[in-house]
């Protein structure tokens, strides 16, 4: 894929900037992530409880779903802005978890530029409004306001 200048990404601003990969959301993932946090709740880990509850089984944490942006956001069909040295978190505008992710799901993510400012020389800032589609539902996991930093 060809490469292009933070200039020419910011001309996008307002643009839908591409689709992710999907990405499975397995009991595996959500363990981990239960014990990497210590959020042991029974509706992410204990399959048999979790199937007497409204989901019917086990449901991804939804700091989970927020927690694979990155993962999403590296195989993003769109633009990529060359020679970026280094590239960080900033934090989120607006975060909603608008619906559970359950164990064995796939999701993707939508991404539109809100956003890119150059804050020095060369350190530019960028918002972007991504969705996380979970595969074969009418409503997305999530919607977030997700702000980055890169260093050319």
């Amino acid at each position: 894929m060809a490469t292009i200048t933070p200039q020419e990404l910011q001309t996008k601003v307002g643009e839908h900037l591409g689709t992710s990969d999907w990405v499975l959301v397995d009991q595996e993932m959500i363990n981990k992530f239960a014990d990497a946090t210590g959020d042991h709740q029974f509706i992410h880990v204990d399959e048999e409880k979790a199937r007497l509850t409204p989901f019917g089984g086990t449901i991804a944490h939804g700091f989970l779903t927020l927690s694979l942006l990155p993962l999403l956001g590296a195989s993003t069909d769109g633009p990529k802005v060359g020679g970026i040295k280094m590239g960080v978190n900033y934090g989120c505008n607006k975060v909603r978890f608008l619906s559970p992710v359950r164990s064995g799901k796939r999701v993707r993510s939508h991404v539109k530029l809100l956003e890119l400012d150059e804050k020095r020389p060369g350190q530019w800032q960028q918002t972007n409004e991504v969705t996380v589609e979970i595969e074969g539902e009418e409503k997305p996991a999530l919607i977030a306001e997700w702000i980055s930093q890169f260093f050319v």
